[in-house]
């Protein structure tokens, strides 16, 4: 599904409290199915999820992706600025909407940070985590690479230009994965971003956590994601020191935004993950 149109037109648009604003939140699939959070990536908002979407719906899961406080339409936190503040706004919005049902929780990169502080402070509401491209697994720093301001240039096809190029710095590996509509969603969400001054992603606070999981915990990631092309076995080290560690998927060719770029391979990896079934190509 590569129209975000279509598929915003067959979901349901749900808001719950953000400080004075709204969370809000989209959903598809069948209400009473397992229920599914996806949490997108830094200066990201539901969209990061366009190409898995309709394959949870199809397989009967409850699927709830917010665009969590501030980022895409969502007000931001009144408390905080990074990702420690959010959990507690999340779980407020899917209380009311799911109750105390657990739910599996498929967090992308910065929402990958998010997920595994839910899971910390709400145990009992996560049924599974499944890290995507998750950062804070090291101290670590590497390198950094060429992203280049686009607020310099004006709106039109030299600001896209940029954004363009920062796409393939960081999120894709492959030029063709960098189509128009790709960078016009990219563009879109970093636009919109109004946490700009996270930092907890520069730490190791995710595999600080995951030794204390009580939930099944699995991983997807390309082989090619730049945070993590050198260090591959750093993955299945650091969650491996989950109790209820179920492996990584490592899907080759597939940069950081793995669920995008490797959409075909990613949606059985994250059924898989869901059905607690072996993934393929585990480290």
């Amino acid at each position: 599904m590569d129209n975000p149109d279509a598929l915003l037109a067959r979901a349901t648009r749900l808001t719950t409290p953000c400080g004075d604003g709204a969370l809000v939140w989209h959903r598809w699939g069948a209400a009473g199915g397992p229920p599914v959070v996806l949490l997108h990536g830094g200066s990201g908002s539901w969209t990061h999820w366009l190409r898995n979407i309709d394959s949870l719906a199809d397989a009967g899961h409850d699927v709830l992706v917010p665009d969590m406080p501030g980022f895409g339409d969502s007000a931001a936190p009144p408390d905080g600025t990074d990702a420690d503040v959010l959990p507690a706004w999340l779980e407020r919005g899917l209380q009311a909407l799911i109750g105390e049902r657990p739910a599996a929780l498929v967090g992308f990169s910065f929402g990958g940070l998010v997920a595994g502080l839910w899971a910390r402070d709400v145990p009992q509401r996560v049924a599974r985590l499944v890290l995507v491209g998750a950062p804070a697994l090291s101290s670590e720093r590497l390198a950094p690479l060429d992203l280049r301001p686009w607020e310099r240039q004006p709106p039109g096809d030299a600001r896209l230009a940029v954004h363009r190029h920062n796409l393939l710095q960081l999120m894709v590996a492959h030029a063709e994965a960098a189509t128009p509509l790709a960078v016009a969603l990219h563009a879109a969400n970093v636009e919109r971003d109004r946490l700009r001054k996270r930092r907890l992603m520069l730490t190791d606070a995710l595999a600080q956590l995951l030794p204390h999981m009580t939930c099944p915990v699995h991983g997807i990631w390309g082989a090619l994601d730049v945070l993590y092309a050198q260090r591959l076995p750093l993955i299945g080290q650091v969650l491996g020191a989950a109790p209820g560690f179920a492996g990584v998927a490592l899907l080759p060719g597939a940069g950081h935004w793995v669920a995008w770029e490797a959409a075909d391979a990613f949606n059985p990896a994250l059924a898989a993950a869901l059905g607690a079934q072996p993934a393929s190509g585990v480290l």
